[in-house]
Order: C-alpha cells, then structure tokens, then sequence
C-alpha cells in the first residue's frame, strides 16, 4: 500500500479532508496499488470452463473461496483506512511542526511498514494457491483456507490498529482543520485593512496635510502582502496565519492614525495657543516670589525661607527654556512633524509645571507661616485627632494593641510634644514645626491604613 501517491498539501485540505470517504471510495479502484490491483480480479472471478466434482474437494475449495473473499474484502477496507488517514496526516503536517504532529508522522510511517507486511502475507496467500485448478486437492483447499483466514485476520487487526491510532488524531486534526479554516478570512482582512489604510492616507493628504511617517509605514508592509498573495504553501501555513494577523493588526493602525491625524493638528495647535499663555503668566508670576521672600526675610527665622532662594531664578531660566521649546514647537508644526511638534510640547509643559509648582512653593510658605505663627494651637489639634483616631482603631475589638501599631503611634505623640516645645523661645523655627507635625499625620495614616489592610476592611 505504501505505493500509494501523497497528495500535495494545498489550501483546500480541509473540504478535501470533509469529503474524504466519498472522494476515496470513487477512486481507490483505480489508484490500488499493482499487485493489489492484480490480487483482486482473481478474488472476485467465478465460473470459467473448469469441471465441477462434489464432495470433499469442492466443500473445501468453497469454504477457500470464501476466505479469499473476506482475505480481499479485508484488504479493501485496510486499504481504503490507509488511504483516509494519509489526508488527515497530510493536514496536519501541512499546519503543525509540534512534536506531537511529528510523533504523528513517525507513528503513521511505522503502521504503513505493519500495513505492507500483512498485505504482502495477503498477496503472498493469494498467489500461493490457485483455486480455479480442476485437479484441486481437498488438503490444498484447506492450507488455503486457512493461510487466507489468518491474511484475513491480521488485516483485520491492522485495521484496528489503524483505527484506533485515527481516534487518536482528533485533536491534531480538529486543531489542523481550525487553522486552514482561519487563513482565507485572515488573509483577506489583512488585503481589506491594507485598502482601508490607503484610502485614509489619500484623504488626509487630499485635506492639505501630510503624513509621511504613516505613508513609509504603509509602503513597508508592500513585501508582507506580496507574501501573503504567495500562499501558505510557498510560506507554511503558520507563518501565513501570523503574517496575515500582523499586517492586519498593522494596518488599522495606519488607518486610525491617518484617521486622526486632523484631529491630532487641531489639539496641537490648541495646546502651542495654551502653553504660550501659561508661559506669559508665569513670567509675571515669578516677579511677584521675590517680594514674597522679603517678607519671609523679615518676620521669620533664615530655616523657614532659605531653601526658597533661588525660585526667582529658577523660575525665570525656567520660563525662557519654554518659550525656546515653545518656538522649536510651532516649528516642527508648521513643518507637519508631529511626532517632534508634541514632544517638545510635553517638555514645554514639563518645564512650566515645575515653574508653577516652586513659585506656588514660596506663597503657600509664607501663609502657612502666617497661620501657625496666629494660632500654632491650631495645627497641633489637628495633629492630636489624627494620632487619637489610629489610636481608636488600633483598639477596636482589642484589649490591647499590637505592639506593630501602638509603637509607631506612641512615637508620634512624643514627636508632636517635641515640636510644640519647639515653638518656646525668641525666633521659633515654624516651618519645622509644620513639618513634624505633617510628618506626624503621614505615620498615623500609615498605620491606619495597615490596620485596615489587616483586617480586610475599606477604608
């Protein structure tokens, strides 16, 4: 049987592989292989001009007769199966190079080697008796009889080997047959992504702007559809399923990218309009830290305002920084390099953000200052309620508290006493006041919220 023809792997497995017993049983008379084809006339002949004698003879040349018949019919079927498994191995092979798809291939050879052997034992009994003879002899009858019954019975349990190791090829073949049903719908939305991609770019550019960046992209995938127009067979089917997916996913990229582009213009126009304003607020802004830090000069002690002298300067250099990446930005949009055109706008905003934070710095400085230096007795409740309140909840449902809650709280009350002590004298440092007690509230919201944690409870 091995002289059986592999089918050359095409897309069309699969409606091959679901029409497989029709298309099998219409040409397997007259594809089976030489000796077999010879084999079988004689298994089907009947009559001729021999003499008919009864008896003993012709009893065994009819019980012989019939076990060549079911010697051939096993033979058929054995051979019909081989024929049918060859296209699911082929499908398989032609999608998966696991080692489990290789171990199929392997197994299925070595059945085709226990296939020839028994048919070989089959055409050998075949040949090795001629039961037409006039002259048969009833002990020769027999002998035939019996060497075909057993060709017969080890087709047969070919035939269930074969059997069984099919059963076994149904994931592989379910997972074969899902992959060659995928790759005509892939391929096609990747061709159809790639138009839509087009058409989006020839309309943004028909709108007066241009998008050269996508358009190299675009000309970049021309060689993947080239392969895709190819085929499986030339690149291998799963090569093809991921070629096919990465050009689609690609191309609506492309697509959604040119799509936008227009809106993309706007915003950054809009953004160079709004960073430009800002900027020209925080240049008046910034004038205004010094006569600030004057004042913090003159009504509290050099650690409340020291690490505030050099807002003004930063904040101007700051400020001229922005309005250069300003510039470079409206540059690289007048020339339509929009990748460049935003980054320079998020540096710009960057550069602004850190402005507005150190001159908000020195203001805020100065009325927390003026608060506390009115009323410390304020900010020190405050403190009091966060720590009483960790305290409170480190004790619901306790007798005590874990040692893990009320260390780190206990320390706390004994950091605020310090800070308030702090405040007696001439020149109170305020701003490390308000810093140990921000600290003291940090450290309560800790535990409160590992307490919490803990117990698996929302805060």
């Amino acid at each position: 049987m091995t002289a059986t023809p592999s089918q050359p792997y095409s897309p069309s497995v699969p409606r091959a592989h679901r029409h497989r017993r029709a298309l099998a049983d219409t040409l397997t008379l007259l594809a089976l292989p030489v000796v077999a084809a010879l084999a079988l006339p004689a298994a089907f002949a009947g009559g001729g001009t021999r003499r008919w004698f009864g008896g003993r003879a012709e009893s065994q040349r009819a019980e012989a007769q019939a076990a060549k018949d079911a010697a051939a019919a096993a033979f058929y079927e054995l051979d019909t199966a081989q024929r049918d498994l060859r296209i699911s191995i082929e499908t398989i092979t032609a999608v998966d190079s696991t080692p489990a798809a290789r171990r199929a291939v392997s197994d299925f050879e070595a059945l085709g080697r226990r296939i020839d052997e028994a048919s070989q034992r089959y055409i050998g009994a075949v040949d090795a008796h001629d039961l037409d003879r006039d002259d048969l002899e009833a002990s020769v009858a027999a002998q035939a009889r019996t060497e075909l019954t057993r060709a017969k019975d080890e087709l047969e349990n070919v035939k269930r080997e074969l059997d069984r190791f099919s059963d076994g090829l149904g994931p592989l073949l379910g997972k074969a047959e899902t992959q060659l049903a995928r790759l005509a719908p892939a391929v096609e939305r990747a061709r159809q992504g790639l138009l839509a991609a087009s058409n989006a770019l020839d309309a943004v550019r028909g709108s007066g702007l241009k998008a050269d960046d996508l358009a190299a992209r675009l000309a970049a995938l021309a060689p993947e559809l080239t392969k895709l127009n190819q085929g499986a067979g030339q690149h291998g089917l799963p090569q093809t399923l991921e070629r096919a997916e990465r050009v689609a996913r690609e191309a609506e990229a492309i697509r959604v990218e040119a799509e936008r582009l227009p809106e993309k213009a706007a915003e950054i126009d809009h953004r160079l309009v709004s960073l430009r304003t800002r900027a020209e607020a925080l240049t008046t802004r910034a004038g205004q830290v010094e006569p600030v830090l004057s004042e913090l000069r003159r009504r509290f002690s050099a650690a409340c305002w020291q690490d505030l002298q050099q807002v003004p300067e930063h904040a101007v250099e700051n400020v001229r920084q922005a309005e250069t990446k300003l510039k470079e930005a409206q540059a690289a949009r007048d020339a339509q390099r929009w990748p460049d055109a935003t980054a320079l706008l998020s540096t710009v905003r960057a550069l602004l953000n850190t402005t507005d934070e150190s001159v908000s710095a020195a203001r805020d400085r100065l009325q927390r200052l003026n608060a506390v230096q009115k009323d410390p007795q304020q900010e020190v409740e405050r403190t009091r309620f966060a720590i009483r309140d960790a305290q409170r909840l480190a004790m619901s449902g306790r007798s005590t508290p874990d040692p893990r809650h009320a260390r780190p709280l206990d320390d706390s009350v004994a950091r605020l006493d310090r800070a308030v002590a702090s405040l007696q004298g001439r020149h109170p440092d305020y701003w490390h006041f308000l810093t140990e007690t921000d600290a003291v509230r940090r450290t309560a919201a800790r535990v409160v919220a590992q307490i919490r944690e803990e117990r698996g409870t929302a805060p």
